[in-house]
This record gives structure tokens, C-alpha cells and sequence, in this order.
């Protein structure tokens, strides 16, 4: 988009118009009723994710619009489990959709992870769509995602989403997202793993693969396993061999950091010292050097908390319409960044442009939403009594 005086000033409107044009490219949506329109349906999901409401209660809230149960019939007559694949496909797609040029100039960091929204039904047809996993927010049940995302330039990018099914395994999912970004024609620096990809299949395709990685390794064991490795007084670099009766023994290189924690994060007065382990692959950093570098990763999470700020709500028995409304999150984060770099953007008296991260907030992208859709359609400002109250 370029910057000409026509394109300085950015509006609720131009926002809405943005959001919803990004989406009508994209989803596979194509409504034409005489009182519902693709446009209409597209606001609706906008409202629900920017407010974090259920469809239904958006349709209640705004005044001249169609009631929650249409919206519905539209999507799940449109969104089938069955056209799952066609679906993130197109998620992805408008994802990268309108990316910075300079993104594809540079080597990335790319860091990759797996994000799990909780599931607390019965219903045999979603158990089937929903992964195991420790108990967390009163369940053990999760719709899972796989993403990667990649930080630049102050930018936290999602490039790519994927729905994972209970029967995928992790290396089936690290070739699928690593084949996006080779679709996308990025180059990529280094990847960075959380621990829940610490295993020896994942292990034995990065190195095969011959990406370099850094991935967090969890400390287990009593006396002996990696927890044997965090000994001494400084960091060190070594080899630690993996053993598992499932996967055999694998031998990989491995940094032991050790680190100190503040006061401030520990009720403990002073510091407090902490062992950190990581697999490096396909790189030679010294100590200090990965677990510095491995700290990029982190900005995935301020992703995912984003993406919440932006996610509407369901208890839809349909598994692709859940995949959509959390797409949706990502793609309008997606979104808020592309026109925070094209709006917010600062010279300086010496060196590059910065971006004013304070001029555009995600709050005020969804504060915009939400003006310009509740001026098109109304908002319910007021009810009437049917009869005069008793007891007054």
C-alpha cells in the first residue's frame, strides 16, 4: 500500500472495509439472501471476534441486522467438517496475504509451537477432532493448532496455521509448516521449538532436514537424565544421548545454560540460579549466545494473547466453524500489524523508520471495528416495559 496523501489517514471505516474485503477474498463465503448478505455475515463474525461474543449475542446487541440463528445456518451450511483442508488452506492464504516486501528480503526467525483451545463436550463427532493432553482449565481435551510465526521488525507475523488431527504426529506437522514457508519462498535463519517438540522423531527430521534449530529440552529425571546435566557453576555445551523404548537412542548436541531468576520473580530474597537445557541442531553458538537467541521465541505468546483479545466465542458442535473463529483471530492480528506498519510509521533525525506502536493498539483496531459496524447496522440503545412494573 502506498504511502500517498490519499492513504495517511486510516479511519473506523477504512478499517472495516479492510477487514472485511480481506475476509471476503479469502473464506470460502458466499451468501445472497434478501435480508443476509456475505457482507452481512462477515460483520457479524468481525463484531463477535473484536467484542468476544458469541454470535448470538452480537445479532441481539446490534439493531438493524438479522437474528443469530440465520448467521449460523449461513456458516454451517457453508463451513463442513468435510472441507477442513480447503479451509485452513484459505486461512493461510489470507494470512501472508499483503505482507510486507522486506519480509521476504531477510532471514527469518522463525519459531514454531503448538496452541491448544480448550474442549469440555461430550459429543463423539468433535472428541474425534480434539487432542489429549495434560489437564488444564478443567479439561484434557483440546482443539490444537500448529503455527509458525516469525517476528520483524516489530511485527509479530503468524505465516501459517494448521488444524491438527489426534492422529497426526510432531513430525508430520514440523514438514507441513516448514513446506508452507518454503511455499511462501521465505528464507529462514534459524527455528526455535518450545519442549513439546523435543523428541526423537522431531529430533531426526530437523537434523535430517538440515535446518538450524534451537529446541527447549525439559528437564526430567531425578538423578540421571538431563536433569545429570545441570551441574557446575557455568554454562557448557555437550552431547546427551535420548533413550526411548519406542524411538531407540538418538545422540544429540546439547547447551546447558545456567541463568538467575530476580527477586522479583521469586519469593526468595536474591538471586536464584536456574538450569536451562537446549538441542542445538544444524548451529554452533556458544552458551550465552542460544539462550539469548532462543528468547525471540518467547514473542509467540504475545501472539497468542493477541490473538484471544480477537477471538469470538462458540459452543458449535462444528469443528471447522471453531477452526474459522480462531483463524480469525490470527488474521485479523495479521491484519492490525500490516496497517500499524503502513500507518505508524516514524522517521528518524538518523537511521531507519520506527513504528509507533502506541499510535494503533490492538484495542484501538477493535475500538474502530466496532464504531464503524454499529454505524452501519445500529446498536440496541434502549428496551420498553410491556406493562407497568409491580410492586412500585
Amino acid at each position: 500500500m502506498p504511502q500517498t496523501e490519499t492513504t495517511l489517514k486510516l479511519t473506523d471505516t477504512d478499517t472495516r472495509e479492510a477487514a472485511v474485503e480481506r475476509l471476503a477474498t479469502y473464506l470460502p463465503l458466499e451468501v445472497d439472501g434478501y435480508a443476509c448478505t456475505t457482507e452481512t455475515v462477515l460483520d457479524v463474525l468481525i463484531q463477535a471476534a473484536t467484542m468476544r461474543q458469541t454470535i448470538e449475542g452480537v445479532c441481539n446487541d446490534l439493531d438493524e441486522i438479522v437474528d443469530g440463528e440465520t448467521v449460523r445456518g449461513y456458516l454451517n451450511e457453508q463451513i463442513q467438517v468435510g472441507e477442513l483442508p480447503e479451509l485452513e488452506r484459505r486461512v493461510n492464504q489470507a494470512l501472508v496475504a499483503d505482507l510486507p516486501r522486506r519480509l521476504r528480503k531477510t532471514r527469518l526467525h522463525v519459531a514454531l509451537d503448538l496452541h491448544d483451545e480448550p474442549f469440555y463436550g461430550h459429543t463423539p463427532e468433535l472428541l474425534g477432532f480434539t487432542c489429549g493432553g495434560p489437564a488444564k482449565k478443567g479439561t484434557t481435551r483440546f482443539f490444537r493448532l500448529a503455527t509458525a510465526y516469525v517476528i520483524f521488525k516489530d511485527m509479530r507475523v503468524t505465516l501459517a496455521v494448521l488444524f491438527v488431527y489426534p492422529e497426526d504426529s510432531l513430525p508430520e506437522l514440523v514438514a507441513a509448516l516448514l513446506r508452507r514457508l518454503r511455499i511462501l519462498g521465505l528464507r529462514i535463519k534459524r527455528l526455535y521449538c518450545d519442549k513439546g517438540f523435543c523428541t526423537t522423531p522431531v529430533l531426526r527430521y530437523v537434523e535430517q532436514s538440515g535446518w538450524p534449530a534451537i529446541l527447549a529440552c525439559p528437564i526430567r529425571g531425578k538423578t540421571g537424565g538431563t536433569r545429570g546435566l545441570c551441574q557446575g557453576r557455568a554454562s557448557y555445551q555437550t552431547t546427551h544421548t535420548f533413550r526411548s523404548q519406542k524411538h531407540g537412542v538418538y545422540t544429540a548436541p546439547v547447551t546447558v545454560a545456567r541463568t538467575y531468576t530476580s527477586h522479583k520473580r521469586s519469593k526468595r530474597p536474591g538471586r536464584q540460579a536456574r538450569w536451562l537445557v537446549f538441542v542445538t541442531l544444524n548451529c554452533t553458538l556458544c552458551p550465552n549466545s542460544v539462550r539469548q537467541c532462543y528468547r525471540r521465541r518467547f514473542g509467540v505468546e504475545t501472539s497468542y494473547r493477541c490473538m484471544r483479545q480477537v477471538r469470538a466465542w462458540t459452543t458449535s458442535r462444528n469443528a471447522a466453524l471453531r477452526f474459522l473463529l480462531m483463524g480469525l483471530g490470527f488474521i485479523l492480528v495479521n491484519l492490525w500489524l500490516e496497517l500499524r506498519w503502513h500507518y505508524c510509521q516514524v522517521k528518524q533525525p538518523h537511521g531507519p523508520r520506527q513504528i509507533d506502536t502506541r499510535r494503533f493498539q490492538l484495542q484501538r483496531m477493535c475500538a474502530f471495528l466496532r464504531r464503524a459496524i454499529e454505524r452501519v447496522y445500529g446498536a440496541v440503545s434502549c428496551i420498553e416495559a410491556d406493562v407497568e412494573p409491580l410492586g412500585v
